[in-house]
């Protein structure tokens, strides 16, 4: 069990400690000479249990507070510490404030230097407390009081703290290791040390991990668990490991960096939040206040943007995203406080609902319902919300670090489906997932009826017209799929639906009859566009956009901008490559002279070739690829024929 002090400074906080464990909290020169605690300190000791208690003794100068928060996150009780002769003071309040905030749930109150006053006066304070805790969660917490100096309610007080232990459960272990570093120091022959206390998982000797923000990788060579010496370590423990790494030094090390197992390190500058006011600030938190924001042992600085409100009402809570000027970890259900701007004042907290938010349509209607949904205090209860209003469907990976839970321990809900892409899996909502494999093939109907004289588009058009919502893996994977299974299928880079036929309009039918028999009387000459637009009188981009059609349709071929083949013209000139290969080569003199076209049409009819792949290109002639579907076309027709290519100039 982790206790941690709390109270106003000088309220007897680390005397109390010592008269529990015979040990000062105050261990540094300047704080025994200042007569308070400056930063964090922490004991441990055996309270008749067997059992070593760890004990956090914080701060209570106001000047110091940022450490105060460092040591009270992880503690499992609260001892709040007020003077009977002061009474509830402003680091009272403040202490008590941010403690709620953190989540702590469990506190004992201890009035400490009753022997300065009366009966009359304890009985005062104990009500001033009281009306305290009244309006939180810590309402009804007991009130013991002691002298510290001469023991008077010592005893009872270490009773209550072992019956706490007791009925204490132990922290789950399961989830990845994870620990915020509030101390990094250098031991003499052993080299960097940190401590913390663990918040998930558990550690061993030989372990490694992951500082973050850095991601510098660590070994684990040496570690004692509250304060002994141990082979393990498991959440809910003050650690202390040593760590070697390459050119590891302490310097590199601060208070509010993560040790961390390799799956969780994913830095984020954005955290969405459930965002508490406290009742006592005198106006409301405006959109895009700046503030430190602590969480764990950090401390960064950033800003508030609040979602679902413009304004936030002391004593009220909303959604909010935090904006950070410095990287931090966090997972789903973690704890943070806010101060102002200027450190002096604690205005509010609360829990992160997602650690990775996004930076555009963060107040979307969709991305609320997503909120909501993780203010769930579980991955099994967030999860059928969040598939509703995910649109991409979920990241299994990402969800593991947003919890903080391997995947073989989730308790999957009825109608989840997986969607493998090139990027990983995807989770979907089994008549989501439906919706949008319909929607794909609905698309694609869509197109051909308002384009049919196109085959069809190519992926990244049919993604922008049917469903450009998708991130490109995920409409990837669903093509895939639909191809796989034959919903859709593919000519080249076209996509269309397997019934599908071209048709020209009516129109461009009746400007095709009046081209066709132009491009064939051409024969291996055939016009150019230009020349086909005065033949006909119309403008040339009109000739040139049906001539393109034809193209994709397959009955022409355009060997060069401006210049179309047609299919059987292009047959025709593919036969007597293949019979002057047969020949003897394929040269580009040989060709010419078969032809009977210039030399540069000669060439520029080869190359078009070579790119098809019906030849390829050798030293000084070309050979037929067997393999090409028109070489193997080809040969068929000139075994029907007899052996000679037809002759159409």
């Amino acid at each position: 069990m982790i206790v941690g002090t709390a109270g106003h400074i000088d309220h007897g906080k680390t005397a109390l400690l010592q008269a529990l464990t015979g040990q000062r909290g105050d261990r540094r020169p300047a704080e025994r000479a200042r007569g308070i605690t400056i930063d964090l300190g922490y004991l441990y000791a055996d309270l008749g249990d067997g059992q070593l208690t760890g004990f956090i003794d914080v701060p209570g100068h106001e000047r110091f507070v940022h450490n105060m928060l460092a040591g009270a996150c992880g503690i499992d009780l609260l001892l709040l510490v007020v003077a009977a002769d002061d009474g509830v003071m402003p680091q009272t309040r403040e202490h008590l404030a941010i403690a709620e905030l953190l989540g702590i749930r469990q506190a004992l109150v201890v009035l400490s230097k009753v022997d300065r006053v009366d009966a009359a006066r304890v009985q005062q304070v104990s009500e001033q407390v009281r009306d305290l805790l009244a309006p939180g969660p810590l309402a009804g917490a007991e009130l013991l009081a002691v002298d510290s100096l001469s023991g008077q309610g010592i005893d009872t007080l270490r009773q209550h703290l072992l019956a706490f232990a007791a009925a204490q459960a132990a922290r789950s272990a399961q989830g990845y290791f994870r620990l915020p570093i509030d101390r990094a120091f250098s031991v003499d022959g052993a080299g960097v040390v940190v401590t913390g206390t663990a918040f998930a998982g558990q550690v061993a000797l030989a372990d490694e991990l992951l500082l973050s923000p850095s991601g510098r990788r660590v070994r684990v060579r040496g570690l004692h668990a509250q304060n002994r010496q141990t082979e393990r370590a498991v959440a809910g423990q003050r650690v202390a490991l040593n760590l070697a790494g390459e050119r590891l030094t302490v310097e590199q090390l601060h208070r509010g960096d993560w040790l961390l197992a390799p799956a969780l390190l994913a830095p984020s500058t954005r955290l969405d939040i459930e965002l508490q006011l406290l009742a006592s600030e005198t106006r409301a938190l405006a959109h895009w206040t700046p503030v430190h924001v602590h969480l764990a042992a950090q401390d960064v600085s950033g800003r508030v943007a609040l979602l679902d409100t413009d304004s936030l009402a002391p004593g009220q809570s909303c959604l909010a995203q935090l904006v950070l000027n410095a990287p931090a970890h966090a997972v789903h259900g973690d704890r943070v406080v806010l101060r102002d701007q200027s450190a002096q004042r604690t205005l509010g907290g609360g829990q992160v609902l997602d650690p990775f938010a996004p930076a555009r349509g963060r107040r979307s209607s969709p991305r609320l319902v997503q909120l909501q949904a993780l203010r769930s205090a579980s991955l099994e209860e967030a999860l059928p919300a969040l598939l509703q209003s995910a649109g991409n469907g979920l990241d299994p990976a990402l969800l593991e670090r947003q919890f903080n839970r391997q995947r073989d321990s989730w308790t999957l809900p009825s109608g989840l489906c997986e969607l493998v892409t090139r990027q990983g899996t995807r989770l979907f909502d089994a008549t989501q997932l439906q919706a949008l494999r319909e929607a794909l093939v609905e698309g694609l109907r869509r197109f051909h009826a308002e384009s049919p004289d196109e085959l069809g588009p190519d992926r990244d058009r049919l993604r922008r017209y049917a469903l450009s919502e998708l991130e490109r893996p995920v409409f990837i994977a669903l093509l895939d799929e639909a191809l796989a299974e034959g919903r859709i299928s593919s000519s080249g880079p076209w996509l269309h639906l397997p019934d599908h036929r071209v048709q020209l309009g009516a129109e461009d039918e009746a400007l095709r009859e009046r081209l066709w028999p132009l491009l064939l009387a051409g024969g291996f000459d055939p016009p150019w566009v230009r020349d086909l637009a005065g033949a006909v009188q119309q403008d040339e981009a009109s000739v040139r956009l049906l001539l393109r059609k034809l193209a994709r349709l397959g009955l022409l071929h355009q060997v060069v901008k401006d210049l179309f083949y047609p299919e059987p013209t292009l047959h025709s000139l593919a036969l007597h490559a293949l019979t002057l290969e047969q020949q003897g080569g394929l040269r580009v003199i040989d060709w010419r002279d078969r032809i009977a076209v210039g030399r540069k049409r000669s060439i520029q009819l080869l190359e078009y070739f070579d790119r098809i792949g019906f030849t390829r290109r050798l030293a000084t002639e070309r050979r037929i690829r067997s393999d090409s579907a028109l070489a193997v076309q080809l040969m068929g027709i000139k075994a029907e024929e007899g052996g000679s290519p037809s002759d159409i100039h």
